[in-house]
């Protein structure tokens, strides 16, 4: 059977999704759709703004067959881990046939070769000559690619750039897995702005942020299903949501203000004198945006300083990141499925590499939590518990920040 795998944040499920969707079970010829799916902080360093169970069900309700979540250790990093955590999990299931991604060019061939030029030590060695000059990770690529590949131009945008570090992974460690891009449709990954029924993730969550919920008929409304965009208010309505960084800015300058300076430098992607940096402006800041703003230049993206404080947060370090990268993805941890998912998990069950959790406690209790001598399977998981006991805290009720769901909420059956 065909089985199509895509790895995706839906922050939230829209018409784009759902049309990506449905392409990609048409060009694969599949019969199941499966989603790797980042929890609840995301790979451009920010919490999500719906909770990882109730965009689950959004995406099953839409046709996605099961949900996975992409441990936290990755989904929060930058793409080549991004990528290749994604690509490492759907590898693992033992059952998908094609992953599918969303490109601003749909040119297979051109994006083959510049995952091939990424490779070529001299590429390597131009890309860490440009970035320490303070060029950022995208511009450094582009030079350096200029110089081995007529195709440099592909690598300047971000869901190409996503692109080409999966089809890097898919080399590396799914070669069986048959790569389909999909360009997107009407709306760029930026976009603030809704003129169609398909717009960015970030255009309806810049709606719904000012308006306060997704109007009825607006253009909001009509750039997400029917039944995610009643979801969505529904959340808003029992305060479960909108979750965002400036709700989590008092947790946040209070954890780096209590970190040392050498605690701050074990931070992932932090070098070069940055903790200084942060630690001085952790005092002055009153709010997370401020405390990007002040540290943000054109050698640390907003993106970047974003991740970071997030490693923060959590208590991500350089030291843990290198011993999961080692591993890769450990578990496959269901978050929602419907009947065919059910098939999946049956078949997945059999074939997997790593085993299946749908009940937490199975595998980590929350006194094991306390203690030290963890597996890594345990440490992996460990993060995706605090992230979710944090992520909590972010809630716009405070009826809904008691931590510990990850024990009490079960995968959904849509």
């Amino acid at each position: 059977m065909n089985v199509v795998g895509m790895i995706v944040e839906y922050n939230p499920f829209h018409n784009g999704h759902l049309w990506h969707l449905t392409e990609a079970k048409r060009i694969a010829s599949a019969q199941f759709a499966i989603g790797v799916m980042s929890g609840h902080f995301l790979q451009r360093g920010e919490p999500s703004i719906l909770d990882k169970w109730s965009r689950a069900n959004m995406a099953v309700q839409a046709g996605v067959d099961l949900v996975i979540e992409l441990p936290t250790v990755f989904s929060v990093r930058s793409a080549q881990y991004f990528a290749t955590g994604g690509i490492q999990l759907l590898a693992r299931l033992g059952i998908v046939s094609h992953v599918c991604f969303g490109t601003e060019t749909p040119d297979l061939a051109g994006l083959i070769s510049v995952a091939h030029a990424l490779n070529k030590k001299n590429v390597i060695r131009i890309m860490r000559e440009n970035m320490k000059t303070g060029q950022t990770y995208a511009a450094s690529l582009a030079a350096a690619l200029a110089l081995t590949t007529d195709a440099a131009s592909l690598a300047q945008t971000p869901n190409n750039l996503l692109a080409i570090e999966y089809l890097r992974a898919i080399e590396t460690y799914a070669p069986s897995l048959q790569p389909l891009p999909i360009q997107r449709l009407s709306a760029n990954y930026h976009d603030t702005g809704i003129n169609a029924s398909i717009a960015s993730a970030t255009a309806v969550r810049t709606t719904l942020l000012k308006d306060g919920i997704l109007i009825p008929g607006s253009p909001a409304w009509k750039a997400v299903p029917p039944g995610s965009a009643k979801q969505i208010n529904d959340l808003v309505l029992l305060g479960k949501a909108p979750v965002t960084l400036t709700a989590l800015s008092d947790i946040i300058l209070a954890k780096i203000r209590t970190m040392n300076i050498n605690e701050i430098a074990a931070l992932p992607e932090v070098n070069e004198g940055l903790h200084n940096k942060i630690s001085a402006a952790a005092l002055q800041a009153t709010t997370a945006q401020q405390l990007l703003f002040q540290i943000k230049s054109k050698r640390y993206t907003l993106t970047r300083l974003q991740r970071i404080i997030i490693y923060a947060l959590l208590g991500i370090t350089k030291e843990k990141l290198s011993a999961f990268d080692q591993t890769g993805p450990l578990y496959i941890r269901i978050l929602a499925f419907n009947d065919n998912g059910r098939k999946l998990l049956k078949e997945i069950r059999k074939q997997a590499l790593v085993p299946v959790i749908t009940k937490t406690s199975q595998f980590l209790t929350s006194k094991q939590r306390q203690h030290k001598n963890l597996s890594t399977l345990q440490e992996m998981l460990a993060y995706d518990i605090a992230a979710t006991d944090i992520y909590m805290l972010g809630s716009p009720n405070h009826q809904w920040k008691a931590g510990g769901q990850d024990y009490h909420i079960s995968p959904q059956y849509v």
